[in-house]
């Protein structure tokens, strides 16, 4: 579990704000999961998704998204991950791929994050951000996710990374404005899926079968 507690350039834990939030946050529940619960829906509901409410500027770094209190899924993902690790918790970055606007292409990366809880193992959560159709939750051992696969070119990637991808990083660190940012998410085919280390889990299955 090593390398899902340590911090790094992105998930930079160790930063004296994200000490203090952390500390904060875990100092009114006496279990892993039930400090890994307050930290989830802490980067939920506290920081602003930053296409939900047209938020500047584009976050990347964890202690970055704090400051800001505003971040894209992924910059969401990167914080939870460094509140957890900061309250020895393990925690990993989970994607999937889904289309952008429900209506098939185009198609974007979508980042969460995935957190080792006592006697459960991996349990999956999404901190995007709540809003009319979607409703994530932490409800361990029931998976409750912000999206589900709906078209065939989307894909539930079943990588647990102790890093975000790099594709990810790029993307954040080279826009200025969330909507230069919803004009340039990334994105890779499933046929170039397993080249970044992903292998969808549970691909879409037409309502027929």
């Amino acid at each position: 579990m090593e390398e899902y507690l340590r911090a790094s350039e992105v998930i930079d834990w160790q930063h004296p704000t994200i000490i203090e939030l952390a500390k904060q946050i875990a100092s009114s529940h006496d279990t892993p999961t039930a400090i890994a619960k307050a930290c989830f829906e802490w980067v939920r509901d506290e920081i602003c998704h930053s296409f939900d409410y047209q938020m500047n500027p584009v976050t990347c770094r964890a202690s970055d998204v704090l400051r800001y209190k505003t971040g894209y899924c992924y910059a969401k993902s990167h914080l939870l991950a460094a509140l957890l690790r900061a309250n020895k918790i393990p925690a990993g970055l989970c994607y999937q791929r889904l289309s952008i606007d429900d209506q098939g292409a185009p198609y974007c990366l979508h980042g969460f994050n995935a957190i080792h809880l006592p006697e459960i193992g991996w349990y999956r959560v999404d901190a995007r951000g709540n809003k009319e159709g979607v409703d994530a939750q932490f409800s361990p051992p029931q998976e409750q996710l912000a999206f589900k696969i709906q078209f065939p070119e989307e894909a539930d990637f079943h990588a647990i990374f102790s890093e975000p991808l790099q594709i990810i990083v790029e993307a954040l660190q080279s826009q200025a404005t969330w909507d230069d940012m919803l004009r340039n998410l990334p994105d890779i085919t499933l046929e170039s899926a397993r080249n970044y280390g992903l292998v969808p889990n549970n691909k879409y299955t037409p309502a027929s079968e």
